[in-house]
Protein backbone atom coordinates (compact mmCIF):
# COMPACT_ATOMS: atom_id res chain seq x y z
CA UNK A 1 0.00 0.00 0.00
CA UNK A 2 1.66 3.43 -0.80
CA UNK A 3 0.11 7.09 -0.01
CA UNK A 4 1.38 8.72 -2.86
CA UNK A 5 1.75 8.87 -6.18
CA UNK A 6 4.72 10.45 -8.85
CA UNK A 7 3.38 13.69 -10.42
CA UNK A 8 3.10 12.07 -13.52
CA UNK A 9 0.23 10.10 -12.59
CA UNK A 10 -1.35 13.07 -10.95
CA UNK A 11 -1.45 14.17 -14.23
CA UNK A 12 -2.48 11.48 -15.94
CA UNK A 13 -5.96 11.23 -13.89
CA UNK A 14 -6.16 14.95 -14.01
CA UNK A 15 -5.90 15.16 -17.80
CA UNK A 16 -8.18 12.38 -17.82
CA UNK A 17 -11.02 14.27 -15.38
CA UNK A 18 -10.42 17.44 -17.56
CA UNK A 19 -11.77 15.35 -20.87
CA UNK A 20 -14.65 13.73 -18.72
CA UNK A 21 -15.87 17.11 -17.50
CA UNK A 22 -14.89 18.90 -21.14
CA UNK A 23 -17.50 19.09 -23.55
CA UNK A 24 -19.02 21.65 -26.19
CA UNK A 25 -20.81 23.15 -23.63
CA UNK A 26 -18.00 24.05 -21.85
CA UNK A 27 -16.71 26.08 -25.19
CA UNK A 28 -19.95 27.39 -25.73
CA UNK A 29 -20.70 29.07 -22.74
CA UNK A 30 -17.65 30.69 -21.53
CA UNK A 31 -17.91 32.04 -25.57
CA UNK A 32 -20.98 33.40 -25.21
CA UNK A 33 -20.66 35.20 -21.05
CA UNK A 34 -17.56 36.53 -23.00
CA UNK A 35 -19.97 38.64 -25.63
CA UNK A 36 -22.38 39.54 -23.45
CA UNK A 37 -19.93 40.42 -20.45
CA UNK A 38 -17.99 43.07 -22.47
CA UNK A 39 -16.10 44.69 -20.40
CA UNK A 40 -17.14 43.47 -17.38
CA UNK A 41 -15.88 40.20 -18.74
CA UNK A 42 -13.64 40.30 -14.97
CA UNK A 43 -16.15 40.00 -12.83
CA UNK A 44 -18.47 37.63 -15.08
CA UNK A 45 -15.55 35.14 -15.31
CA UNK A 46 -14.82 35.26 -11.84
CA UNK A 47 -18.64 34.11 -10.84
CA UNK A 48 -17.98 31.86 -13.88
CA UNK A 49 -15.08 29.88 -12.18
CA UNK A 50 -16.44 29.58 -8.91
CA UNK A 51 -19.04 27.22 -10.05
CA UNK A 52 -18.33 26.32 -13.71
CA UNK A 53 -14.91 24.66 -11.95
CA UNK A 54 -14.80 25.30 -7.91
CA UNK A 55 -18.28 23.38 -7.78
CA UNK A 56 -17.43 20.75 -9.63
CA UNK A 57 -13.90 19.99 -7.51
CA UNK A 58 -15.90 20.65 -4.54
CA UNK A 59 -17.91 17.51 -5.62
CA UNK A 60 -14.50 15.35 -6.61
CA UNK A 61 -13.17 16.39 -2.71
CA UNK A 62 -16.50 16.04 -1.29
CA UNK A 63 -16.60 11.67 -2.55
CA UNK A 64 -12.79 11.47 -1.90
CA UNK A 65 -13.48 13.58 1.70
CA UNK A 66 -16.77 10.98 2.25
CA UNK A 67 -14.93 7.73 2.29
CA UNK A 68 -18.02 6.46 0.12
CA UNK A 69 -17.54 3.47 -2.32
CA UNK A 70 -20.15 5.07 -4.69
CA UNK A 71 -22.74 8.31 -4.69
CA UNK A 72 -25.64 5.66 -3.54
CA UNK A 73 -23.95 5.05 -0.39
CA UNK A 74 -23.02 8.96 0.13
CA UNK A 75 -26.91 9.69 -0.89
CA UNK A 76 -28.14 6.69 1.48
CA UNK A 77 -26.82 8.84 4.96
CA UNK A 78 -30.26 10.86 4.06
CA UNK A 79 -32.09 7.55 3.75
CA UNK A 80 -31.21 3.99 2.06
CA UNK A 81 -34.63 5.02 -0.49
CA UNK A 82 -33.33 8.36 -0.89
CA UNK A 83 -29.68 7.38 -2.07
CA UNK A 84 -31.46 5.08 -4.79
CA UNK A 85 -34.03 7.47 -5.99
CA UNK A 86 -31.49 10.24 -6.37
CA UNK A 87 -28.42 8.67 -7.98
CA UNK A 88 -30.37 6.72 -10.48
CA UNK A 89 -32.16 9.79 -11.41
CA UNK A 90 -28.67 11.92 -11.23
CA UNK A 91 -27.14 8.99 -13.44
CA UNK A 92 -30.18 9.07 -15.90
CA UNK A 93 -30.02 13.21 -16.33
CA UNK A 94 -26.30 12.90 -17.14
CA UNK A 95 -26.85 9.85 -19.07
CA UNK A 96 -28.99 8.40 -21.48
CA UNK A 97 -32.06 11.11 -20.96
CA UNK A 98 -29.94 14.43 -21.43
CA UNK A 99 -26.24 14.82 -20.81
CA UNK A 100 -25.02 11.71 -23.07
CA UNK A 101 -27.56 12.79 -25.83
CA UNK A 102 -26.35 16.42 -26.08
CA UNK A 103 -22.95 15.68 -26.27
CA UNK A 104 -24.05 13.46 -30.19
CA UNK A 105 -26.35 16.70 -30.80
CA UNK A 106 -23.75 19.23 -30.02
CA UNK A 107 -21.24 17.93 -31.78
CA UNK A 108 -23.75 17.62 -34.85
CA UNK A 109 -24.36 21.11 -34.47
CA UNK A 110 -21.43 22.25 -34.21
CA UNK A 111 -18.50 20.24 -35.65
CA UNK A 112 -20.79 18.56 -39.27
CA UNK A 113 -23.51 20.65 -39.81
CA UNK A 114 -21.96 23.32 -41.16
CA UNK A 115 -20.58 21.11 -44.18
CA UNK A 116 -23.68 19.00 -44.74
CA UNK A 117 -26.29 20.67 -47.06
CA UNK A 118 -29.57 21.96 -45.19
CA UNK A 119 -31.95 19.37 -46.78
CA UNK A 120 -29.90 16.80 -45.03
CA UNK A 121 -29.94 17.99 -41.90
CA UNK A 122 -31.71 15.44 -40.15
CA UNK A 123 -30.65 12.08 -42.25
CA UNK A 124 -27.03 13.60 -41.53
CA UNK A 125 -27.79 13.75 -37.62
CA UNK A 126 -28.78 10.23 -37.75
CA UNK A 127 -26.04 9.37 -40.08
CA UNK A 128 -23.43 11.06 -37.29
CA UNK A 129 -24.94 10.21 -34.10
CA UNK A 130 -25.03 6.51 -34.94
CA UNK A 131 -21.26 6.57 -35.56
CA UNK A 132 -21.08 8.84 -32.71
CA UNK A 133 -22.69 6.26 -29.81
CA UNK A 134 -20.97 3.49 -31.56
CA UNK A 135 -17.73 4.82 -31.06
CA UNK A 136 -18.76 5.55 -27.39
CA UNK A 137 -19.75 1.99 -27.28
CA UNK A 138 -16.62 0.77 -28.37
CA UNK A 139 -14.53 2.67 -25.55
CA UNK A 140 -16.66 1.97 -23.06
CA UNK A 141 -16.71 -1.95 -23.49
CA UNK A 142 -13.27 -1.43 -22.18
CA UNK A 143 -13.72 0.26 -18.95
CA UNK A 144 -10.82 -0.86 -17.36
CA UNK A 145 -8.54 1.29 -19.68
CA UNK A 146 -10.42 4.27 -19.42
CA UNK A 147 -6.98 6.37 -17.94
CA UNK A 148 -5.47 5.04 -21.13
CA UNK A 149 -7.65 5.63 -23.84
CA UNK A 150 -9.18 8.83 -22.29
CA UNK A 151 -6.15 10.38 -20.78
CA UNK A 152 -3.20 9.32 -22.76
CA UNK A 153 -4.73 9.23 -26.53
CA UNK A 154 -8.16 12.16 -26.76
CA UNK A 155 -7.11 14.69 -23.65
CA UNK A 156 -3.93 15.65 -25.54
CA UNK A 157 -5.63 16.20 -28.71
CA UNK A 158 -8.26 18.71 -27.43
CA UNK A 159 -5.84 20.30 -25.12
CA UNK A 160 -3.38 21.32 -27.60
CA UNK A 161 -5.90 22.39 -30.58
CA UNK A 162 -8.12 24.41 -28.00
CA UNK A 163 -4.45 25.85 -26.87
CA UNK A 164 -3.35 26.37 -30.40
CA UNK A 165 -6.47 28.81 -30.84
CA UNK A 166 -6.42 30.38 -27.86
CA UNK A 167 -2.43 31.65 -27.95
CA UNK A 168 -3.15 33.03 -31.31
CA UNK A 169 -6.91 35.07 -29.52
CA UNK A 170 -4.15 36.47 -27.00
CA UNK A 171 -1.47 37.21 -29.00
CA UNK A 172 -3.77 38.50 -32.21
CA UNK A 173 -6.93 39.72 -30.71
CA UNK A 174 -9.79 39.73 -33.20
CA UNK A 175 -10.85 43.55 -31.77
CA UNK A 176 -11.20 45.42 -29.09
CA UNK A 177 -13.14 44.25 -25.77
CA UNK A 178 -17.40 45.56 -26.33
CA UNK A 179 -19.94 47.20 -24.31
CA UNK A 180 -21.59 45.15 -21.51
CA UNK A 181 -25.31 43.60 -22.36
CA UNK A 182 -28.52 43.45 -20.63
CA UNK A 183 -28.11 41.79 -17.27
CA UNK A 184 -23.79 41.59 -16.96
CA UNK A 185 -23.86 45.92 -17.09
CA UNK A 186 -24.55 45.76 -13.42
CA UNK A 187 -24.82 42.08 -12.17
CA UNK A 188 -22.21 40.75 -14.00
CA UNK A 189 -20.64 38.57 -11.15
CA UNK A 190 -23.88 36.82 -10.14
CA UNK A 191 -24.95 36.35 -13.85
CA UNK A 192 -21.60 34.52 -14.66
CA UNK A 193 -21.55 32.44 -11.15
CA UNK A 194 -25.23 31.20 -12.44
CA UNK A 195 -24.02 31.04 -16.18
CA UNK A 196 -21.66 28.41 -15.04
CA UNK A 197 -24.51 26.21 -13.58
CA UNK A 198 -25.39 25.17 -17.40
CA UNK A 199 -21.93 23.28 -17.81
CA UNK A 200 -23.71 20.58 -15.31
CA UNK A 201 -20.61 19.88 -14.23
CA UNK A 202 -21.17 19.86 -10.71
CA UNK A 203 -23.65 16.91 -10.79
CA UNK A 204 -21.35 15.36 -13.29
CA UNK A 205 -18.59 15.29 -10.48
CA UNK A 206 -20.34 13.20 -8.20
CA UNK A 207 -19.95 10.54 -10.56
CA UNK A 208 -17.22 11.29 -12.29
CA UNK A 209 -15.51 11.43 -8.39
CA UNK A 210 -15.96 7.50 -8.43
CA UNK A 211 -13.88 6.86 -11.74
CA UNK A 212 -11.31 8.86 -10.12
CA UNK A 213 -10.83 7.23 -6.89
CA UNK A 214 -10.97 3.73 -8.43
CA UNK A 215 -8.45 5.27 -10.35
CA UNK A 216 -6.24 6.17 -7.97
CA UNK A 217 -7.05 2.90 -5.99
CA UNK A 218 -6.01 1.24 -8.88
CA UNK A 219 -2.54 2.70 -8.60
CA UNK A 220 -2.31 1.11 -5.17
CA UNK A 221 -3.29 4.09 -3.01
CA UNK A 222 -6.13 2.91 -0.52
CA UNK A 223 -6.22 4.77 2.83
CA UNK A 224 -8.84 7.95 3.02
CA UNK A 225 -6.30 10.33 3.21
CA UNK A 226 -4.28 9.22 0.57
CA UNK A 227 -7.46 8.96 -1.73
CA UNK A 228 -8.64 12.56 -0.67
CA UNK A 229 -4.96 13.72 -1.17
CA UNK A 230 -4.65 12.18 -4.44
CA UNK A 231 -8.15 13.21 -5.38
CA UNK A 232 -7.29 16.80 -4.96
CA UNK A 233 -3.91 16.98 -6.55
CA UNK A 234 -6.04 15.29 -9.77
CA UNK A 235 -8.38 17.78 -9.24
CA UNK A 236 -6.20 20.84 -9.55
CA UNK A 237 -4.72 19.30 -13.08
CA UNK A 238 -8.64 19.30 -14.61
CA UNK A 239 -9.38 22.42 -12.96
CA UNK A 240 -6.33 24.31 -13.97
CA UNK A 241 -7.03 23.46 -17.19
CA UNK A 242 -10.38 24.01 -17.42
CA UNK A 243 -10.24 27.38 -15.94
CA UNK A 244 -7.12 28.44 -18.67
CA UNK A 245 -9.44 27.63 -21.60
CA UNK A 246 -12.51 29.06 -20.00
CA UNK A 247 -10.96 32.74 -19.30
CA UNK A 248 -9.38 32.37 -23.36
CA UNK A 249 -12.65 31.40 -24.35
CA UNK A 250 -14.10 34.32 -22.69
CA UNK A 251 -11.60 37.07 -24.11
CA UNK A 252 -11.84 36.13 -27.19
CA UNK A 253 -16.16 36.47 -26.92
CA UNK A 254 -15.31 39.56 -25.69
CA UNK A 255 -13.06 41.11 -28.07
CA UNK A 256 -15.22 39.46 -30.86
CA UNK A 257 -18.55 41.34 -30.67
CA UNK A 258 -16.72 44.50 -33.12
CA UNK A 259 -15.84 42.08 -36.29
CA UNK A 260 -18.65 38.93 -35.62
CA UNK A 261 -21.51 40.71 -33.87
CA UNK A 262 -23.42 39.44 -30.97
CA UNK A 263 -24.58 35.82 -31.36
CA UNK A 264 -27.58 33.68 -29.44
CA UNK A 265 -25.23 31.09 -28.37
CA UNK A 266 -21.56 30.67 -28.39
CA UNK A 267 -21.02 28.09 -30.52
CA UNK A 268 -20.83 30.84 -34.15
CA UNK A 269 -17.95 32.53 -31.86
CA UNK A 270 -15.58 29.89 -31.71
CA UNK A 271 -16.55 29.34 -35.25
CA UNK A 272 -15.75 32.62 -36.86
CA UNK A 273 -13.05 32.60 -34.76
CA UNK A 274 -11.38 29.36 -36.17
CA UNK A 275 -12.13 30.51 -39.36
CA UNK A 276 -10.58 34.32 -38.75
CA UNK A 277 -7.22 33.11 -37.82
CA UNK A 278 -6.69 29.71 -40.08
CA UNK A 279 -9.29 29.80 -42.98
CA UNK A 280 -10.97 26.39 -43.74
CA UNK A 281 -8.16 24.80 -41.75
CA UNK A 282 -9.58 26.37 -38.45
CA UNK A 283 -12.97 25.29 -38.94
CA UNK A 284 -11.65 21.57 -39.54
CA UNK A 285 -10.47 22.28 -36.54
CA UNK A 286 -12.71 23.77 -34.65
CA UNK A 287 -15.16 20.27 -35.74
CA UNK A 288 -12.21 17.78 -34.73
CA UNK A 289 -12.19 19.95 -31.06
CA UNK A 290 -16.06 19.50 -30.59
CA UNK A 291 -16.54 15.82 -31.81
CA UNK A 292 -13.29 14.91 -29.15
CA UNK A 293 -14.46 16.94 -26.47
CA UNK A 294 -18.11 15.61 -26.58
CA UNK A 295 -17.23 12.06 -27.48
CA UNK A 296 -14.62 11.99 -23.86
CA UNK A 297 -17.49 13.22 -21.76
CA UNK A 298 -20.31 10.95 -23.62
CA UNK A 299 -17.32 8.20 -22.94
CA UNK A 300 -17.54 8.68 -19.58
CA UNK A 301 -20.95 9.08 -18.89
CA UNK A 302 -21.62 5.72 -20.28
CA UNK A 303 -18.93 3.90 -18.49
CA UNK A 304 -20.44 5.36 -15.09
CA UNK A 305 -24.26 4.49 -16.06
CA UNK A 306 -23.74 1.19 -16.99
CA UNK A 307 -21.65 0.42 -13.77
CA UNK A 308 -23.99 2.13 -11.17
CA UNK A 309 -27.13 -0.12 -12.74
CA UNK A 310 -25.04 -3.07 -12.89
CA UNK A 311 -24.31 -2.94 -9.19
CA UNK A 312 -27.69 -1.68 -8.57
CA UNK A 313 -29.53 -4.65 -10.68
CA UNK A 314 -26.70 -7.20 -11.76
CA UNK A 315 -28.73 -10.20 -12.82
CA UNK A 316 -28.39 -7.07 -16.38
CA UNK A 317 -24.94 -7.34 -17.01
CA UNK A 318 -22.76 -4.64 -17.83
CA UNK A 319 -21.95 -4.80 -21.12
CA UNK A 320 -26.37 -5.18 -21.74
CA UNK A 321 -26.62 -1.34 -19.86
CA UNK A 322 -23.76 -0.09 -21.77
CA UNK A 323 -25.85 -1.33 -24.57
CA UNK A 324 -28.88 -0.05 -23.91
CA UNK A 325 -27.76 3.11 -23.03
CA UNK A 326 -25.87 3.99 -26.22
CA UNK A 327 -29.33 2.93 -28.11
CA UNK A 328 -31.43 5.14 -25.96
CA UNK A 329 -28.95 8.25 -26.50
CA UNK A 330 -28.75 7.19 -30.25
CA UNK A 331 -32.81 8.14 -29.80
CA UNK A 332 -32.83 10.89 -27.90
CA UNK A 333 -30.13 12.64 -29.38
CA UNK A 334 -32.12 12.98 -32.54
CA UNK A 335 -35.02 15.01 -30.77
CA UNK A 336 -32.50 17.19 -31.75
CA UNK A 337 -30.26 19.82 -29.42
CA UNK A 338 -32.70 22.55 -28.45
CA UNK A 339 -35.68 19.89 -27.37
CA UNK A 340 -32.86 18.13 -25.27
CA UNK A 341 -31.97 21.29 -23.37
CA UNK A 342 -35.41 22.71 -23.13
CA UNK A 343 -36.44 19.94 -21.73
CA UNK A 344 -33.22 18.76 -18.70
CA UNK A 345 -33.52 22.53 -17.09
CA UNK A 346 -36.46 21.69 -14.82
CA UNK A 347 -35.01 18.95 -14.03
CA UNK A 348 -31.70 20.89 -13.49
CA UNK A 349 -33.52 23.55 -11.33
CA UNK A 350 -34.30 19.95 -9.18
CA UNK A 351 -31.39 18.27 -8.80
CA UNK A 352 -28.74 20.74 -8.66
CA UNK A 353 -29.49 22.17 -5.47
CA UNK A 354 -29.48 19.07 -4.04
CA UNK A 355 -26.32 17.52 -5.44
CA UNK A 356 -24.57 20.88 -3.79
CA UNK A 357 -26.55 20.86 -0.32
CA UNK A 358 -25.31 16.85 -0.35
CA UNK A 359 -21.74 17.95 -0.91
CA UNK A 360 -21.94 20.41 2.09
CA UNK A 361 -23.20 18.18 4.39
CA UNK A 362 -20.33 15.84 3.54
CA UNK A 363 -17.94 18.12 4.80
CA UNK A 364 -20.05 19.40 7.95
CA UNK A 365 -21.11 15.96 8.76
CA UNK A 366 -18.02 15.25 11.62
CA UNK A 367 -19.45 18.19 13.29
CA UNK A 368 -23.23 16.67 14.00
CA UNK A 369 -21.88 13.07 14.26
CA UNK A 370 -22.98 12.02 10.65
CA UNK A 371 -26.87 12.71 11.87
CA UNK A 372 -29.24 11.08 9.56
CA UNK A 373 -31.78 13.25 10.77
CA UNK A 374 -29.59 16.57 10.07
CA UNK A 375 -28.69 15.07 6.68
CA UNK A 376 -32.83 14.58 6.30
CA UNK A 377 -33.98 18.49 7.44
CA UNK A 378 -31.34 19.94 5.30
CA UNK A 379 -32.31 17.79 2.09
CA UNK A 380 -36.12 18.30 2.90
CA UNK A 381 -36.03 22.02 3.10
CA UNK A 382 -33.55 22.00 -0.48
CA UNK A 383 -36.24 19.55 -1.85
CA UNK A 384 -39.56 21.81 -1.19
CA UNK A 385 -37.55 25.04 -2.91
CA UNK A 386 -36.00 23.17 -5.74
CA UNK A 387 -39.23 21.34 -6.71
CA UNK A 388 -41.29 24.45 -6.94
CA UNK A 389 -38.21 25.77 -9.16
CA UNK A 390 -38.50 22.59 -11.25
CA UNK A 391 -42.04 23.06 -11.73
CA UNK A 392 -42.15 26.91 -12.79
CA UNK A 393 -39.49 26.37 -14.77
CA UNK A 394 -41.53 23.44 -16.51
CA UNK A 395 -44.70 25.92 -16.63
CA UNK A 396 -42.87 28.22 -18.80
CA UNK A 397 -41.51 26.08 -20.82
CA UNK A 398 -44.78 24.60 -21.93
CA UNK A 399 -46.17 28.09 -21.73
CA UNK A 400 -48.82 26.93 -19.51
CA UNK A 401 -50.37 29.41 -16.48
CA UNK A 402 -48.54 28.30 -12.74
CA UNK A 403 -51.48 26.49 -10.75
CA UNK A 404 -53.28 28.19 -7.89
CA UNK A 405 -51.02 26.46 -4.96
CA UNK A 406 -47.90 27.01 -7.03
CA UNK A 407 -48.00 30.79 -7.89
CA UNK A 408 -48.87 31.32 -3.97
CA UNK A 409 -46.19 29.41 -3.24
CA UNK A 410 -43.52 31.26 -5.10
CA UNK A 411 -44.88 34.58 -4.21
CA UNK A 412 -44.27 34.07 -1.00
CA UNK A 413 -40.87 32.65 -2.05
CA UNK A 414 -40.03 35.73 -3.87
CA UNK A 415 -41.35 37.67 -1.09
CA UNK A 416 -38.78 35.67 1.67
CA UNK A 417 -36.09 34.18 0.66
CA UNK A 418 -32.95 36.20 -0.09
CA UNK A 419 -31.62 35.25 -3.82
CA UNK A 420 -34.95 33.47 -4.42
CA UNK A 421 -34.78 35.79 -8.39
CA UNK A 422 -31.03 34.99 -8.57
CA UNK A 423 -31.63 30.69 -8.18
CA UNK A 424 -29.94 30.55 -4.73
CA UNK A 425 -33.14 30.68 -2.56
CA UNK A 426 -32.27 27.15 -1.26
CA UNK A 427 -28.98 28.24 0.10
CA UNK A 428 -29.75 30.52 3.24
CA UNK A 429 -32.29 27.99 4.42
CA UNK A 430 -30.28 25.23 3.84
CA UNK A 431 -27.49 26.10 6.32
CA UNK A 432 -30.40 27.24 8.87
CA UNK A 433 -31.65 23.60 8.73
CA UNK A 434 -28.31 22.10 9.41
CA UNK A 435 -27.52 24.97 11.98
CA UNK A 436 -30.76 24.54 13.63
CA UNK A 437 -30.45 20.56 13.39
CA UNK A 438 -26.93 20.15 14.24
CA UNK A 439 -27.59 22.05 17.29
CA UNK A 440 -30.08 19.88 17.93
CA UNK A 441 -28.25 17.04 17.68
CA UNK A 442 -25.06 17.89 19.65
CA UNK A 443 -27.27 19.05 22.52
CA UNK A 444 -28.99 15.49 22.84
CA UNK A 445 -25.69 13.66 22.75
CA UNK A 446 -24.12 16.04 25.13
CA UNK A 447 -27.07 14.79 27.19
CA UNK A 448 -26.73 11.68 26.76
CA UNK A 449 -23.04 11.62 27.48
CA UNK A 450 -23.52 13.62 30.64
CA UNK A 451 -26.76 10.83 31.69
CA UNK A 452 -24.12 7.86 30.87
CA UNK A 453 -21.53 9.63 32.92
CA UNK A 454 -24.44 10.19 36.35
CA UNK A 455 -25.06 5.87 35.64
CA UNK A 456 -21.76 5.39 35.77
CA UNK A 457 -20.62 6.80 38.53
CA UNK A 458 -23.63 5.68 40.52
CA UNK A 459 -22.46 2.33 40.13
Amino acid sequence: MQNKLPFSRYFIIGVMLFALFFGAGNLIFPAGLGQMAGKNIWMAIGGFLITGIGLPFLGILAMGFSGSKNLQELAGRVHPVYGIIFTSLLYLTIGPFFAAPRTGAVAYDIGIAPFVGGGFGQVGLILFTCVFFLVTLWFSLNPAKIVDNVGKILSPGIIILLFVLLVMVMVKPVGSIGAPQESYVNGAFMKGLMEGYNTMDALASLVFGIIVINAIRSMGVTSTRGILMASAKSGIVAIVFLGIIYIGIAYLGATSTGAFGLFETGGPVLGKAASYYFGTAGNFMLSIVIILACLTTSIGLMTACGEYFHMLLPKVSYKMWVVFFSVVSFVVANFGLANIINFSIPVLMLLYPLAVTLMLLTFLSKLFYYSRTVYASAIAVTFMISLIDGLKTLCKLLEISYFGWLQAIISFYEKTLPLYNDGLGWLLPVFIAILISGCIVRLHNFSAIRLKNKEEGAH
